[in-house]
Protein backbone atom coordinates (compact mmCIF):
# COMPACT_ATOMS: atom_id res chain seq x y z
CA UNK A 1 0.00 0.00 0.00
CA UNK A 2 1.44 3.43 -1.11
CA UNK A 3 1.31 6.23 1.50
CA UNK A 4 -1.04 9.14 0.73
CA UNK A 5 0.17 12.50 0.40
CA UNK A 6 -1.50 15.26 2.23
CA UNK A 7 -2.67 18.08 -0.68
CA UNK A 8 -0.09 21.10 -0.41
CA UNK A 9 -1.39 24.09 1.84
CA UNK A 10 -2.87 26.67 -0.47
CA UNK A 11 -1.84 30.01 0.24
CA UNK A 12 -3.98 32.35 -1.91
CA UNK A 13 -7.57 31.57 -0.28
CA UNK A 14 -9.18 34.15 1.95
CA UNK A 15 -11.26 32.79 5.30
CA UNK A 16 -14.64 34.49 5.03
CA UNK A 17 -16.50 34.92 8.27
CA UNK A 18 -19.57 36.18 9.04
CA UNK A 19 -18.77 39.94 8.65
CA UNK A 20 -17.05 39.44 5.28
CA UNK A 21 -19.85 37.09 3.89
CA UNK A 22 -21.47 39.85 1.87
CA UNK A 23 -17.87 40.71 -0.11
CA UNK A 24 -17.54 37.03 -0.71
CA UNK A 25 -20.48 36.57 -1.91
CA UNK A 26 -20.75 39.48 -4.36
CA UNK A 27 -17.44 38.21 -5.56
CA UNK A 28 -19.45 34.97 -6.51
CA UNK A 29 -21.66 36.96 -8.75
CA UNK A 30 -19.35 39.57 -10.13
CA UNK A 31 -19.78 42.46 -8.22
CA UNK A 32 -17.08 44.26 -6.23
CA UNK A 33 -17.93 45.96 -2.68
CA UNK A 34 -16.41 48.57 -0.49
CA UNK A 35 -17.46 49.82 2.74
CA UNK A 36 -18.43 53.54 3.16
CA UNK A 37 -19.01 55.77 6.23
CA UNK A 38 -21.62 57.52 7.26
CA UNK A 39 -19.69 59.41 9.58
CA UNK A 40 -17.30 61.14 7.19
CA UNK A 41 -18.36 60.13 3.91
CA UNK A 42 -15.25 58.09 2.91
CA UNK A 43 -15.07 54.47 1.43
CA UNK A 44 -12.77 51.96 2.35
CA UNK A 45 -11.03 49.18 1.47
CA UNK A 46 -10.38 46.16 2.74
CA UNK A 47 -13.81 45.55 4.35
CA UNK A 48 -13.76 46.43 7.93
CA UNK A 49 -16.89 47.24 10.54
CA UNK A 50 -15.51 50.76 12.03
CA UNK A 51 -14.23 52.94 9.12
CA UNK A 52 -10.26 53.98 9.05
CA UNK A 53 -10.44 57.54 8.86
CA UNK A 54 -13.08 59.08 11.46
CA UNK A 55 -13.52 55.37 13.53
CA UNK A 56 -17.10 55.66 12.96
CA UNK A 57 -19.65 52.26 13.38
CA UNK A 58 -21.52 53.87 10.53
CA UNK A 59 -20.73 51.81 8.02
CA UNK A 60 -22.17 49.95 5.21
CA UNK A 61 -21.60 48.02 1.86
CA UNK A 62 -21.77 49.74 -1.48
CA UNK A 63 -20.95 48.49 -5.01
CA UNK A 64 -18.13 49.58 -6.40
CA UNK A 65 -18.00 50.72 -9.80
CA UNK A 66 -15.18 48.16 -10.76
CA UNK A 67 -13.42 50.92 -12.39
CA UNK A 68 -9.44 51.67 -11.46
CA UNK A 69 -6.43 52.98 -12.05
CA UNK A 70 -2.40 51.47 -11.58
CA UNK A 71 -0.60 53.51 -8.81
CA UNK A 72 2.22 50.52 -8.77
CA UNK A 73 2.96 47.30 -9.50
CA UNK A 74 5.94 44.33 -9.49
CA UNK A 75 6.59 41.30 -11.08
CA UNK A 76 6.40 38.48 -9.53
CA UNK A 77 9.30 35.85 -11.05
CA UNK A 78 9.21 33.50 -8.08
CA UNK A 79 7.15 32.53 -5.09
CA UNK A 80 7.64 29.09 -3.72
CA UNK A 81 3.78 28.68 -1.62
CA UNK A 82 1.45 26.95 -3.74
CA UNK A 83 -0.27 28.13 -5.94
CA UNK A 84 1.46 31.10 -7.04
CA UNK A 85 4.71 29.30 -8.18
CA UNK A 86 2.45 27.78 -11.37
CA UNK A 87 0.85 31.55 -12.01
CA UNK A 88 4.72 33.23 -12.46
CA UNK A 89 5.51 35.17 -13.80
CA UNK A 90 2.38 37.47 -12.08
CA UNK A 91 1.38 41.18 -11.68
CA UNK A 92 1.37 41.90 -7.98
CA UNK A 93 -0.08 45.88 -7.58
CA UNK A 94 -1.69 48.39 -5.94
CA UNK A 95 -4.72 49.99 -7.73
CA UNK A 96 -6.37 53.43 -6.85
CA UNK A 97 -10.12 52.50 -7.72
CA UNK A 98 -12.90 55.01 -8.95
CA UNK A 99 -14.50 55.75 -5.42
CA UNK A 100 -11.11 56.46 -3.80
CA UNK A 101 -9.47 53.57 -1.76
CA UNK A 102 -6.59 52.13 -2.61
CA UNK A 103 -6.34 48.02 -3.11
CA UNK A 104 -3.61 45.24 -2.95
CA UNK A 105 -4.53 42.76 -6.40
CA UNK A 106 -3.31 41.19 -9.35
CA UNK A 107 -3.27 42.45 -12.93
CA UNK A 108 -3.84 40.19 -15.96
CA UNK A 109 -4.60 39.93 -19.46
CA UNK A 110 -2.08 42.62 -19.89
CA UNK A 111 1.75 42.59 -20.99
CA UNK A 112 3.96 43.45 -18.76
CA UNK A 113 5.95 46.17 -21.28
CA UNK A 114 2.26 47.40 -21.13
CA UNK A 115 1.82 48.66 -17.98
CA UNK A 116 2.00 52.36 -17.16
CA UNK A 117 1.18 54.41 -13.95
CA UNK A 118 -2.36 55.69 -14.60
CA UNK A 119 -3.72 53.15 -16.51
CA UNK A 120 -7.07 52.15 -16.75
CA UNK A 121 -8.10 49.05 -15.35
CA UNK A 122 -11.08 47.10 -14.95
CA UNK A 123 -12.39 44.75 -12.03
CA UNK A 124 -12.43 40.91 -12.86
CA UNK A 125 -12.98 37.68 -10.57
CA UNK A 126 -10.79 34.94 -10.28
CA UNK A 127 -11.80 31.36 -8.45
CA UNK A 128 -15.17 30.37 -7.02
CA UNK A 129 -15.98 26.70 -6.27
CA UNK A 130 -17.16 26.81 -10.06
CA UNK A 131 -14.57 28.42 -11.60
CA UNK A 132 -16.08 31.60 -13.76
CA UNK A 133 -18.92 30.58 -12.97
CA UNK A 134 -20.57 31.72 -16.22
CA UNK A 135 -19.48 35.64 -14.80
CA UNK A 136 -18.31 37.80 -17.79
CA UNK A 137 -14.82 38.06 -17.54
CA UNK A 138 -14.01 35.61 -14.62
CA UNK A 139 -11.07 33.88 -14.55
CA UNK A 140 -11.67 29.76 -14.29
CA UNK A 141 -9.68 28.53 -11.50
CA UNK A 142 -11.71 26.56 -9.45
CA UNK A 143 -11.57 26.65 -5.66
CA UNK A 144 -12.33 28.66 -2.52
CA UNK A 145 -13.80 32.17 -3.07
CA UNK A 146 -14.00 34.45 -5.93
CA UNK A 147 -10.97 36.93 -5.82
CA UNK A 148 -11.24 40.45 -7.66
CA UNK A 149 -8.47 40.96 -9.98
CA UNK A 150 -7.83 43.75 -12.69
CA UNK A 151 -7.19 43.91 -16.70
CA UNK A 152 -6.96 46.88 -18.97
CA UNK A 153 -9.82 48.96 -19.63
CA UNK A 154 -10.79 48.63 -23.21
Amino acid sequence: MTPQRAAAPRFDLPEPDAFTRPYWDAAAEGRLLLRRCGGCGRAHHYPREFCPYCWSEDVGWERASGAATLYTWSVVHRNDLPPFGSRVPYVAAVVDLAEGPRMMTEVVECAHADLRIGMGLTVTFRGGSGGAGGRPGAEAEGGGEAVAVFRPRG
